[in-house]
């Protein structure tokens, strides 16, 4: 596994840097590792045969990489091409006066760099853990764990962190002291919020069969 340190602070490129709404940007890493970690479906995208193709997956990460999970007969998970991974959580809608001033509470990091198959048996299963772990805690040590055959029809690739852009937006509309106020219109943040639901059972399980804790105390909350 790479072994680099990175610091506090997200380095500046050319690929991240803030040209427009610079006020919403960051470049604390804690920033990024928040928004990782409110979430677990990500967007992967990459040129394949010439062409752009952007497809959703799962995700799971440690202190330095994303871990990246999809079949091997995936063109998109080749692996040892340049890639960009996209997570984005919408937490309202900002309703102005004008619909001009329109706009969207959000989260989104933007993740650059060269994707990388993993290859490594310990590593992969340990990518995996993650990844499973990132979705649902508890649920590696409580299901069955892939099998050999299984491992070798899975694709994992690992993305560096290193390179990343972040923005951020909250509060209010922007036209609030603007000649629009004195319409006299409504305008304000919708807030979105996503909790989990009480768990299905599968119809095929015995009736006595309990939901386990891990999963059952998820209903009701915000995953992260």
């Amino acid at each position: 596994m790479p072994s680099e340190s990175f610091s506090a602070r997200l380095p500046e490129t050319d690929r991240t840097r803030h040209r427009r709404l610079r006020d919403q940007g960051s470049l604390e890493r804690a920033d990024l590792d928040a928004i990782l970690d409110a979430g677990f479906v990500c967007h992967l995208g990459v040129v394949v045969e010439g062409r752009p193709l952007v497809v959703p997956t799962v995700y799971g990460r440690d202190e330095r990489q994303l871990y990246l999970h999809g079949s091997v007969a995936s063109r998109s998970l080749a692996g040892d091409l340049p890639v960009c991974v996209t997570v984005t959580h919408v937490d309202g809608l900002v309703l102005a006066r004008s619909v001009f001033e329109h706009g969207v509470n959000y989260r989104s990091a933007v993740i650059h760099g060269d994707a990388r198959k993993v290859t490594d048996s310990e590593e992969k299963l340990e990518g995996l853990r993650r990844l499973t772990e990132h979705a649902t805690p508890g649920q590696w040590s409580y299901a069955r764990r892939p099998n050999r055959k299984e491992l070798a029809a899975t694709t994992l690739l690992a993305l560096s962190l290193e390179e990343a852009s972040v923005k951020i937006r909250t509060g209010a509309p922007d036209d609030g002291e603007s000649p629009d106020a004195e319409l006299g219109l409504w305008a304000g943040v919708l807030p979105l919020t996503s909790v989990w639901g009480e768990p299905v059972a599968d119809p095929a399980l015995p009736s006595d069969t309990a939901v386990p804790g891990h999963i059952a105390r998820r209903a009701g909350t915000r995953h992260g």
